[in-house]
């Protein structure tokens, strides 16, 4: 059928003759004669439908048209383009005819009856209707057949992977799509060869050349996968092959979580956080929900990646309110029109905050009362942080010195701070102001439990790596020098990060502050590393293009204070285990609260002043596993290695 549609749309594309198109009106014309003759004979007796009047009114009609039709030339037009203009030249057409007719009927029979004049003016509407007609037809039968052609080569043509519950419903969902023709199955598994499910065949490629086969064979655009598992189980395989065959790799979501939405537009791309993200992890919902039901909730770097989705998840859980606080403008400005659409019944209230404001902090407290925080207020970037290390200590460690201590004063029960991966063992600026405000909330609360100091608030760190597709991170980087035609620039060839989405980092922050009781410090299991480059070379052919050829890969070096290697946040040797298997509680050095607190003025003093080398020194005296890397501050190291240095 689909090869018919292609033969009927490449014959009507072409120009028909214009002989044919002459025929074919000198036909409509006598039938209109004919059909207003015997109008005529109906009317007033057979004398006009027989005999010596019919002859000459037939005869007399095809000579006329054809005179009419060399003199006006209708049939030479190009019917697909015609226009109203047009009409006149078919209507002259017709009234050349019948007053030519005419004249042959006064000629023959000396007068004109009025019945026949009735005839004539029928015969001219006859005509001018049929040959009319005829190219509103021929028009309206080539656009269909070219729409359906046009419509053939956009939609694309798919292997559905997998033959259980959810591959089948897809294909039902897709089956009158004018975007998707799903025209067979990959089974995971061995099948007959004969095998048919929902009347598609059933294709168990045994190696490449023979999915190659399959693909030409059935003329195949895409293969679609129905989840991001499938997808990252099939990333060394089928999934591979797609790549390296140039057959687009989609997804689409879980048919349960359409909620009556149009399938095909919700179909993507495979991404790269696909193959990267793990299975959901499990938390305990209804612990978390009630931990923060009814609470007033703050959230500092409420804008950003990870206070964001912090903000999403919590506006879910029955919060009494929540309370964002942060300093960049617009995108606060997007989150709200955000939650305020999806969560209209949620009380929230979008704070522009500086962390390191103290009165503007205060304010934020004292006008809402928070009861519990979470500060992800920070800056981030090592290379940014290196080149601009005060800035690095006022927000990351003077604004969580200032959270910290307005969590004491107004008796917020749990603060939680996000940290990072950087803080252990730091070789850069911003890992070790990282640490440094760990270690201050760490012997604050610490300082608390042992009633050094007034106070109710219980303390939370916790530390995971790099996120999937945060402001400013390496995937979007990639993505974006990617559209641009390249080149993608890598640090290393060997340099290797873990990864986490960032739903998934917010459910284990939230999990750990909901079974915290204590001052501690949790780490994530951040699943295996994976190599930067590999990474590069991996999205280079999602976006359907070949390293080398139509795009390049440069290696820059690694740049100040970066690491080849992160850290292994979660081992036995530097790590005790918790009641979650993906979450674990960081063996660290404690410091004294009053030495934590002398040194961090200290510092603070440092950085407001700009007196860069006196503050680097005293960071790394404070911090002494700081070893710096790649950095002008590798002057200021005095190689020792330090008893936290194991110990983490």
């Amino acid at each position: 059928m689909e090869n018919l549609f292609d033969k009927i749309a490449g014959k009507l594309s072409t120009f028909l003759d214009s002989r044919v198109i002459f025929l074919l009106d000198t036909i409509l014309s006598t039938m209109a004669s004919l059909f207003a003759l015997l109008c005529l004979g109906y009317l007033r007796g057979t004398f006009y439908a027989s005999g010596r009047f019919a002859l000459i009114w037939l005869c007399s009609s095809i000579v006329a048209f054809t005179v009419a039709m060399i003199v006006f030339k209708g049939h030479k037009l190009i019917i697909r383009h015609m226009s109203l203009h047009d009409i006149f030249l078919f209507m002259g057409e017709a009234f050349f005819k019948v007053v030519a007719m005419m004249i042959v009927m006064l000629v023959a029979y000396r007068k004109m009856y009025v019945s026949v004049s009735f005839a004539l003016i029928a015969d001219f509407m006859f005509t001018l209707f049929l040959l009319l007609l005829i190219r509103l037809m021929m028009i309206t039968t080539y656009n269909y057949f070219v729409r359906r052609r046009q419509t053939k080569r956009l939609c694309k043509r798919v292997l559905m992977f997998g033959t259980g519950d959810k591959s089948i419903a897809a294909i039902m969902r897709l089956r009158n799509s004018t975007h998707y023709n799903v025209v067979g199955i990959l089974s995971e598994e061995p099948q007959p060869d004969d095998l048919k499910i929902a009347n598609l065949p059933v294709f168990n490629y045994k190696d490449v050349h023979h999915f190659e086969q399959i693909l030409n064979d059935y003329d195949i655009d895409a293969v679609l996968f129905t989840s991001e598992v499938d997808a990252k189980k099939e990333r060394d395989g089928l999934l591979k092959l797609c790549l390296d065959l140039h057959v687009s790799p989609l997804i689409i979501p879980n048919i349960d979580e359409l909620h009556g939405q149009i399938l095909h537009n919700n179909v993507r791309n495979v991404k790269i956080e696909d193959l990267l993200g793990r299975e959901e992890i499990q938390i305990s919902l209804d612990a978390i929900k009630a931990n923060f039901k009814d609470k007033v909730v703050m959230v500092t770097g409420a804008a950003g990646s990870i206070g964001s989705e912090l903000c999403r998840q919590l506006a879910s859980f029955g919060v009494k309110k929540l309370v964002l606080f942060d300093n960049a403008e617009t995108p606060m400005h997007n989150i709200r029109l955000e939650l305020e659409e999806k969560f209209p019944d949620l009380k929230f209230v979008p704070i522009i905050g500086d962390v390191r404001q103290g009165p503007r902090v205060d304010y934020a407290f004292r006008e809402h009362r928070p009861q519990i925080v979470f500060h992800a207020a920070a800056y981030k970037h090592v290379p940014l942080m290196e080149e601009n290390p005060c800035e690095a200590i006022r927000v990351n460690v003077h604004g969580t010195h200032t959270v910290a201590d307005k969590c004491i004063e107004y008796d917020v029960e749990k603060m939680v701070m996000i940290s990072t991966d950087k803080a252990v063992n730091p070789t850069n600026v911003m890992g070790c102001s990282k640490r440094i405000a760990e270690i201050y909330v760490q012997s604050l609360g610490l300082a608390i439990e042992r009633g050094e100091v007034k106070g109710k608030t219980t303390f939370v760190t916790t530390r995971f790596g790099n996120v999937l597709g945060s402001n400013g991170s390496v995937i979007p980087r990639f993505r974006e020098q990617i559209e641009k035609g390249g080149p993608v620039t890598v640090t290393d060839p060997n340099i290797t990060r873990f990864f986490m989405t960032i739903p998934e980092a917010c459910r284990l922050v939230m999990e750990a502050a909901t079974f915290s009781t204590s001052t501690q410090i949790f780490v994530f299991d951040m699943g295996e590393s994976v190599k930067i480059d590999d990474l590069a070379k991996r999205m280079i052919s999602l976006a359907g293009l070949k390293l080398g050829e139509d795009i390049q890969i440069e290696y820059v070096g690694l740049r100040p204070g970066e690491k080849l290697y992160e850290e292994v946040l979660s081992t036995k040797e530097n790590t005790t285990a918790t009641s979650h298997d993906r979450i674990f509680v960081a063996k660290v050095r404690e410091y004294d609260y009053k030495d934590a607190l002398a040194a961090v003025d200290d510092i603070e003093e440092l950085s407001i002043f700009v007196r860069i080398p006196e503050m680097v020194k005293k960071m790394k005296g404070f911090v002494p596993e700081f070893i710096s890397k790649n950095s002008i501050f590798e002057k200021f190291d005095h190689h020792e290695t330090s008893a936290e240095t194991t110990a983490e």
